[in-house]
């Protein structure tokens, strides 16, 4: 794995995140990396300590992808540099934007939920956190400088959210020494599947000595390889009755429904367009201005799951799939000098709308069942229309999110050629999310529906703020020309806060006390906890004259449930709280090329509120890590051996799980062990070059996970049971996984061929922590997968003949359900299939 990074202007690699990771910055500045390691293609320059750096000399475990290596395994997005990424995992929802990532196996499954728990790890995109809830955002990688995998906690350096680890992508910047740009195009072709490909270039054009300005534009379309293929789905008609007239039964006779009008091939496609514009301005000889724009369209058909029960790469659907993401992300980044310490400053802002239809017929199938001694769906709840005939049952979901992120943040750093070093700095950020979920079953009477929502069964219109506050400092001291210690710091606050509307309607009729009060007849959730315009809930009230709701506090709900009275109004519910977090390393290089350091750090994740009021907030987790490593680079750099061994010890981690009347509760959990090492090697035998990553995780349990709260974690009690006992693996993530590369350069005439074999493996890991629940969802068995490459360049040119996945192996990277009960029907997030494809490229 080997690159050479070019800087135009120093300074501006020494801000290179939104997050100012104070914490290593001066220890390593006099490793600061020299104009021979820039210049040298088998050094990888990286900016992970906020400064540009050998990445031999940084004491941190950390995989890098540049710029050509990007290019030689054609990555062009999340999923495809992830699967080189050995310490990275991750679940998916079933399309782009939709995964929730982790690292080093600090997994409980279950984050991805609007309401719950901040992600534990970070991902940045330049300047800018642009982690958000919910899902990562899939940024098209072109005109990248390099992909940085941090694994362990970076809380000191990058703050909330990077508890297990950091991706940072790193865009190419302008450059004033000369006018250039390139071109690329690829088409492919999935077997069994549609067609795809992808237009991609950049312009780089001086606009005089002291500013230059970048331009990035790009257009991709996914090819589709799973069908949705013609079924059918028949729920309870008739109920049948005893001689004492209670339900015992129904018979499958009444309605019985297809999904004739959705049956298509390859209908999971995507299509991407986006462009991203960097203009670089030297002021004077000591500070620099660089603003960036970038903008991003993806359009999804379909799910990327498919349905065992109905096939290889099949599923049914049965109202329409679709998923919209569009981000508009804008930095500025300012460097200077007051005197001679170094003055930073980074401020960034995010606007991100996702919207989405989701077919929901699996749990009208699964309740439907349920319910069926007791006369089904059509007879244990209200679906009916104005008249109160019994209707369809089927649910669509129409849900959508509106994120914005800002984060500003200021850093000085005194000079790095001391032996005694410092530096510091203060962070601010704000991110909000307006949250709508939208459950749809059509011709649902409006009595029977949410409240002004005709049609909707449930709804959830939230408005969530999380804040975060730090300052931050570090010291570095040089105890000899071969040892280093290091000690840093971050004071931290956050700041969360949630209010809105969830849950079903509540018929108005006789002053709410009328029959059926909603279509799922539930008298504890939704309007009719409500506040009203005494302050008092709609439930101590109903059927009295105080019984009128007081507006709903966020746009388009009915009311507040979900929120404080104040005396005159509904506040939103809060969490707080602060902490600090640490990292303490020692680094020693006893000769050249070899270098090895111990690190002991906390990472963290801020608490958060849980929507079910009767179960408060959760409380931030920590993960302790204890580390050494070593780094080393041997035969003049053309061998490179890279490895650390950790144990982490992650305290009350944050769980997910399905509380009463199917509500996502979170609450603090057992603590969790997690032993394991990450290796790196690269061997260059020019024309020869071999890269080697690997990753191992042994993640287990260390107390019990309990049916339902238990501090003690004996879970005993009427109604408790154990979910996992001491020992249980976390899910997700493999014992093993690992990545290799092997390219071969050889003459073609006046062009320069190769020839590359790629190939990945992971092992098996289980869906879930609970362990029935697991156990009926089924495991994610291990796989492995090669990919091929065969191209040339010429002077100003290359062309390429690739395949990916060579054997079409079906790999699972993911396993979920719809819903709590919808364990029947489990869906498999696949590896795509066998692609064969061409691309082409130009400079000018």
């Amino acid at each position: 794995m080997h690159h050479v990074i070019r800087r135009s202007v120093p300074a501006a690699l020494l801000a290179t995140t939104a997050l100012v990771p104070a914490v290593a910055l001066a220890q390593t500045a006099p490793q600061q990396a020299t104009e021979a390691e820039l210049d040298d293609a088998n050094v990888i320059v990286v900016t992970a300590q906020k400064r540009s750096e050998n990445l031999q000399n940084v004491p941190i475990s950390i995989q890098a992808l540049g710029t050509a290596k990007l290019s030689q395994l054609n990555v062009t997005d999340f999923n495809s540099y992830t699967q080189q990424l050995p310490s990275v995992t991750f679940q998916s929802l079933g399309s782009p934007g939709t995964n929730v990532i982790y690292m080093r196996g600090v997994a409980s499954g279950g984050d991805g939920n609007h309401s719950g728990s901040l992600p534990s790890v970070g991902v940045y995109l330049d300047e800018q956190p642009v982690t958000t809830v919910g899902g990562n955002l899939d940024v098209h990688i072109y005109d990248i400088a390099r992909i940085e995998s941090l694994s362990g906690p970076q809380g000191t350096l990058y703050g909330a959210s990077s508890e297990a680890g950091t991706i940072r992508i790193i865009t190419n910047k302008p450059d004033t020494t000369r006018f250039y740009g390139r071109v690329d195009s690829t088409v492919n072709k999935v077997t069994n599947g549609d067609w795809g490909g992808r237009l991609e270039g950049f312009i780089n054009a001086p606009l005089s000595d002291r500013a230059a300005l970048r331009v990035v534009g790009y257009y991709k379309r996914d090819a589709g390889y799973i069908d949705n293929v013609a079924g059918r789905r028949t729920f309870c008609g008739t109920t049948l009755f005893n001689a004492g007239g209670s339900a015992i039964g129904c018979l499958k006779d009444g309605i019985s429904v297809t999904n004739n009008q959705f049956v298509k091939q390859n209908y999971n496609d995507t299509e991407i367009a986006g462009g991203r514009a960097a203009l670089k301005v030297d002021l004077d000889d000591n500070w620099t201005v660089t603003p960036q724009l970038m903008v991003q369209d993806t359009r999804s058909h379909g799910r990327y799951l498919y349905d065992p029960k109905v096939g290889d790469l099949k599923v049914q659907s049965f109202y329409p799939e679709f998923r919209r993401d569009r981000f508009i992300q804008a930095a500025l980044t300012i460097e200077g000098k007051i005197g001679n310490w170094d003055l930073t400053y980074s401020g960034a802002y995010l606007d991100r709308k996702a919207s989405q239809s989701s077919d929901y017929t699996d749990y009208s199938e699964a309740y439907d069942s349920l319910y069926e001694s007791a006369g089904g769906l059509a007879y244990y709840f209200a679906y009916v229309d104005s008249t109160g005939k019994t209707i369809d049952p089927r649910q669509n979901v129409i849900g959508s999110d509106h994120f914005k992120k800002n984060s500003q943040e200021v850093r000085i750093a005194s000079p790095g050629t001391a032996p005694l070093r410092f530096v510091g700095g203060l962070f601010y950020q704000y991110q909000s999310n307006d949250i709508h979920q939208d459950y749809k079953i059509p011709n649902l009477g409006a009595a029977v529906s949410v409240n002004g929502s005709p049609g909707t069964l449930w709804l959830t219109q939230q408005h969530r703020i999380d804040r975060d506050y730090a300052a931050f400092g570090e010291i570095s001291y040089d105890l000899s020309p071969t040892v280093t210690l290091t000690a840093g710091g971050r004071l931290f606050r956050y700041d969360n806060s949630l209010i809105g509307f969830f849950g079903f309607g509540r018929n108005p009729g006789s002053q709410f006390t009328a029959s059926p009060s909603n279509a799922a007849y539930s008298s504890r959730t939704g309007v009719i906890q409500c506040f009203t315009q005494s302050g008092k809930r709609l439930t101590d009230v109903t059927g009295t004259s105080a019984a009128v709701l007081l507006p709903g506090a966020v746009p388009g709900s009915p009311c507040t449930n979900l929120g404080v009275w104040n005396g005159s109004g509904v506040d939103p519910v809060k969490a707080t709280g602060d902490g600090a977090t640490y990292r303490f390393n020692a680094t020693w290089k006893p000769r050249p090329g070899l270098m090895m350091y111990g690190t002991v750090s906390r990472g963290f994740r801020p608490g958060g509120i849980n929507r079910r009021g009767d179960f408060g907030a959760y409380q931030p987790d920590y993960l302790m890590n204890y580390e050494l490593g070593f780094k080393t680079t041997l035969a003049d750099g053309l061998i490179r051996l890279n490895g650390a061994f950790y144990m982490q010890d992650w305290k009350n981690f944050q769980f997910s799980f399905l509380g009463p009347n199917s509500f996502t509760v979170i609450v603090n959990g057992p603590t969790a062990r997690i032993k394991g090492f990450d290796v790196d090697a690269t061997v260059n035998l020019d024309p020869l070059t071999i890269n080697f990553a690997g990753a191992y995780a042994d993640a287990k349990l260390r107390n019990n996970l309990c049916k339902a709260i238990d501090p003690t974690f004996a879970c005993t009690g009427a109604g408790n049971a154990i979910d996992a006992p001491v020992g249980t693996r976390l899910p997700i993530t493999p014992q093993w996984k690992m990545s290799g590369t092997a390219r071969y350069a050889f003459p073609i005439g006046e062009a320069k061929g190769y020839a590359q074999v790629n190939g990945t493996y992971q092992g098996r890991s289980t869906s879930d922590l609970r362990v029935s629940f697991a156990q009926a969802i089924g495991d994610l068995p291990a796989f492995g997968q090669v990919n091929l490459a065969l191209g040339a360049n010429w002077k100003g040119y290359m062309m390429e003949l690739f395949v990916q996945n060579v054997t079409d192996e079906r790999g699972q990277l993911t396993r979920s359900i719809s819903c709590g009960q919808c364990t029947a029907r489990p869906y498999i997030l696949p590896n795509q299939p066998r692609t064969i494809g061409l691309r082409f490229g130009a400079d000018f």
